[in-house]
């Protein structure tokens, strides 16, 4: 080992006299910086439906959705309180919408998927078109679209909301705008979207309505898990994917947003998958039946509507105790963009 070339009084003194100067020395940073693996900062965490729920009616007692403009409880991971995210680049929250409410319109550059989680009679409306949203329905508003929410039936509605806020914030590009009343004009009959790129065909000269976002706005749940089963009969369950299928643009088959990946899992009763991990953060909600998720060294039994979260390269598996349809989005498509996205696979069973 060679000796230092300095003693600590020297570097100290030498470090004291770059501060002023707006400098740091990388040396003593270095290993920080580049670590050998990655070590996410979030936590694994679930969120029960079942004490939310309260909380969010009490909520729709306390203030109308034009006082709030959106009524949402932010799911806050537990080690980034008060920051606005779930993982370490997305935000997540649940958002109501009482019978007869208006959730105004605005728009904004941050994109924002929905998960539809209970009630009937809600809606979204989208450059133009609104479409009905019922419980499983994966609903997408593209950036700078405007959009605003209402509820026409007689229930309490509820979905959970995922947004790139994080990613937004961290770029400092984030505009907002509100719409000039609280419900755009709808120019267009409900179903257009779908009717165009959502029915195995498309339009002769297909237009991409929202840039590098998916044409269709809403994906509908009957369709999902109708396809899921489907493909559960053709080939057996993949061993650390279970039945995935991924939500895409009809357009270039990509994934359906530019920062946001968005796929549904399906585990057949019974079924347990091998454990794998991957460098993007996951939030995931039960849309339908019972599991055990098992994501580091934490494992949490999930039913209908409950939210997880699984940190980036955290190691992750379930096993099914009822046929189940597990909703997921993380910030994968940007990583794949970027060249950064990894996963590694544990043995299979």
């Amino acid at each position: 080992m060679t000796q230092p070339s300095s003693t600590p009084e020297q570097r100290k003194d030498f470090y004291d006299r770059l501060a002023p100067q707006n400098l740091a020395p990388l040396w003593e940073v270095l290993r920080g910086l580049l670590p050998n693996e990655p070590k996410s900062k979030a936590a694994p965490h679930r969120w029960r439906y079942s004490d939310i729920r309260p909380l969010l009616m009490e909520s729709g007692r306390l203030l109308t959705a034009q006082e709030a403009e959106r009524r949402v409880l932010v799911l806050e991971n537990p080690n980034f309180a008060g920051m606005s995210r779930a993982t370490s680049t997305m935000y997540a929250g649940i958002q109501l919408i009482m019978p007869g409410e208006t959730a105004p319109a605005h728009r904004h550059t941050p994109s924002a998927l929905r998960f539809m989680l209970e009630g009937e009679g809600a809606f979204t409306a989208v450059g133009g078109e609104r479409t009905t949203m019922r419980r499983g329905d994966f609903i997408i508003t593209p950036s700078w679209a405007f959009h605003d929410h209402g509820n026409e039936g007689s229930d309490p509605c509820a979905w959970l909301d995922g947004l790139d806020l994080p990613l937004v914030s961290f770029f400092e590009a984030g505009f907002n705008e509100h719409y000039n009343d609280e419900r755009q004009s709808i120019v267009r009959p409900e179903g257009d979207a779908l009717a165009r790129f959502g029915s195995g065909m498309l339009p002769l000269a297909p237009v991409e309505r929202y840039g590098q976002t998916t044409p269709i706005f809403n994906y509908p749940y009957e369709r999902t898990r109708a396809a899921l089963v489907a493909a559960a009969k053709g080939e057996g369950p993949d061993a650390h994917e279970a039945v995935s299928l991924r939500y895409a643009n009809p357009i270039d088959g990509g994934w359906a947003m530019p920062t946001m990946s968005a796929w549904m899992m399906h585990l057949p009763k019974g079924f347990e998958t091998a454990p794998m991990r991957s460098t993007d953060g996951i939030v995931m909600a039960l849309g339908e039946g019972a599991l055990t998720a098992k994501i580091g060294d934490r494992s949490f039994d999930l039913t209908e509507r409950d939210v997880a979260v699984t940190p980036g390269w955290t190691w992750r598996s379930f096993k099914a105790t009822q046929d189940s349809f597990l909703f997921c989005f993380s910030d994968r498509v940007a990583q794949e963009k970027l060249g950064l996205w990894r996963e590694e696979r544990g043995p299979a069973h």
